[in-house]
């Protein structure tokens, strides 16, 4: 099994912060929060190689981290994956990324992909268990509490065995608090359906598109996050999940 971490982006809300340091790079609780994501991703054993997708603004610094970061911390082999893009204007895009490194790398197995700056509380291992007994697409989901708070993220149904029956983005009359998350996996019988997702031109940002146009086309399931999940888009909230983290 693979891992795909999305550090593609240039993160501009979080100037100046981000100007010299991608944002999975930036602290949370005395650590880069990529390692939050990635301890967290530990449990699930079949994990044998991290691709990190940035671009070229940053490439060295991912490798320089992850060199560190295997040496010291973790069994995972890493590859860091340079999309060369340099700003905002000719990024490739997260599902474009996903779909660069899988052609890139020649990727032939189940992958796991997570955006670089999503915090959770709890580890993972039970999405690993998930996956294998669904070996089908699936997508983390975490209930925001209230309609209004989800209008930022997308909106989510499910039937009663968990399988997605709508989902929108960003729903202006939103009817359920269940977004979907930056996590998601793809078992190696959908990979011909990415690519196919970006051979018809369609939007190559934002992940959560893919999971819009692949469940009417082949069953999606959701995995309940536990504990706490952020999201880090500002300056604001990485203040928060410093406090947070920092208790955990």
């Amino acid at each position: 099994m693979k891992v795909i971490i999305l550090a593609a982006g240039y993160a501009t809300r979080l100037y100046p912060l981000t100007l010299t340091q991608p944002k999975p790079l930036l602290p949370v609780a005395g650590k880069p929060m990529v390692e939050h994501v990635l301890d967290n991703l530990a449990p699930i054993t079949e994990i044998d190689r991290v691709y990190v997708v940035t671009n070229a603004k940053f490439a060295g610094h991912f490798e320089k981290w992850s060199e560190q970061y295997h040496a010291t911390k973790s069994k995972f082999e890493f590859t860091v994956v340079n999309d060369h893009s340099t700003d905002d204007t000719n990024k490739l895009g997260a599902i474009g990324d996903i779909n660069y490194v899988l052609k890139t790398q020649n990727v032939d197995d189940d992958v796991i992909v997570v955006a670089g700056d999503n915090l959770f509380s709890d580890k993972l291992g039970d999405f690993g268990k998930f996956c294998r007994a669904k070996n089908a697409p699936a997508l983390a989901v975490y209930d925001v509490g209230n309609l209004e708070e989800i209008k930022k993220y997308n909106s989510i149904t499910t039937d009663a065995a968990g399988r997605i029956t709508f989902f929108e983005e960003k729903p202006k009359n939103p009817t359920s608090t269940l977004t979907g998350i930056a996590l998601y996996f793809y078992p190696k019988a959908t990979i011909p359906l990415i690519r196919q997702y970006i051979a018809e031109g369609n939007n190559p940002d934002q992940p959560g598109r893919l999971v819009q146009w692949l469940y009417p086309r082949t069953p999606v399931y959701t995995w309940r996050v536990p504990g706490l999940w952020f999201d880090i888009g500002s300056k604001e909230t990485l203040e928060e999940a410093n406090q947070i983290f920092a208790k955990f």
